[in-house]
């Protein structure tokens, strides 16, 4: 069913992520018909509307201005303009301040439509060949250390797959947070170039990803597809901690190493039992 844009009306509209015959027909229609752009990088999609022959007007719409701009969007919107919201590539709103401008349209009881198309994080996924049944999307993790491996810490035990996006600048890094945390033998499926001329899909360990992007310079922008926790794991109280500490401890192990075996039974953080370690007397 085909419908013109209506006034008053905010349109997300998704872009191909890389190959420009992914983008659909009804989100040239909508491009061509609203009274406004609004784009993440207007010289970016000026070069997807000049491929497609739209004309329309664009306004600049991105994390660094999107404070003074969504009220003037809204102004827009009210006065009966349809604007189409755009990103550099894929779904608006996914990993982009896109949310806020909607959060802002619903909270002023203006209607938002969706344009469906291209996203990288599915797309990866679709032919990842890890489960699809159950997943979480991630996004980007921190940029510093210490943020991303407390985040990688609290999704340790996460039983669905995972997906992240990375720049080829930090992907090392990244991957050696994912094995420190994770275990090195854990399943990873790396997507780069999707859609594009050279897409390419690696799949191994953690470990042979780390050794295989060692000796080969990172490129472009990365979805990562992580495998889920496949450990079922173990509920213990805390006396029953303690008590499996001891044990290892009198096996002859130091607190340290018989908090680093306990975390990777139970996928507790190893600091919270070695917090417990300190407590024990053994006699």
């Amino acid at each position: 069913m085909q419908t013109d844009p209506k006034p008053g009306i905010l349109y997300i509209v998704a872009t191909p992520i890389g190959n420009l015959e992914d983008m659909t027909f009804r989100g040239v229609r909508i491009l061509q018909m609203v009274d406004l752009i609004a784009a993440e990088d207007t010289r970016h999609t000026g070069k997807l509307l000049q491929h497609f022959q739209i004309k329309t007007p664009q306004i600049s719409y991105h994390e660094h201005n999107r404070n003074s701009r969504i009220p003037e969007l809204l102004q827009h919107l009210g006065e009966g303009k349809a604007i189409a919201l755009v990103t550099d590539a894929g779904m608006p709103s996914i990993s982009d301040p896109g949310f806020e401008l909607v959060k802002a349209c619903i909270d002023a009881q203006i209607s938002v439509v969706p344009i469906p198309g291209a996203n990288a994080a599915i797309t990866a996924l679709s032919a990842a060949g890890l489960p699809t049944d159950k997943f979480v999307f991630e996004g980007f993790l921190p940029a510093k250390t210490q943020g991303r491996r407390e985040h990688l810490e609290f999704l340790k035990t996460e039983p669905r797959t995972l997906i992240f996006y990375e720049s080829p600048h930090r992907l090392l890094d990244t991957l050696q947070d994912l094995a420190d945390i994770f275990g090195s033998d854990r399943q990873i499926v790396l997507a780069r170039e999707l859609t594009k001329l050279y897409e390419e899909f690696w799949r191994g360990t953690l470990a042979q990803a780390l050794s295989n992007y060692d000796e080969k310079e990172p490129q472009g922008e990365y979805t990562l597809v992580v495998a889920g926790n496949p450990a079922t794991e173990l509920v213990l109280s805390e006396v029953e901690l303690k008590a499996e500490l001891t044990k290892l401890i009198v096996q002859g192990m130091s607190r340290s190493q018989a908090s680093r075996e306990l975390a990777k039974a139970t996928s507790l953080p190893r600091r919270q039992l070695y917090q417990l370690a300190l407590a024990i007397e053994i006699n």
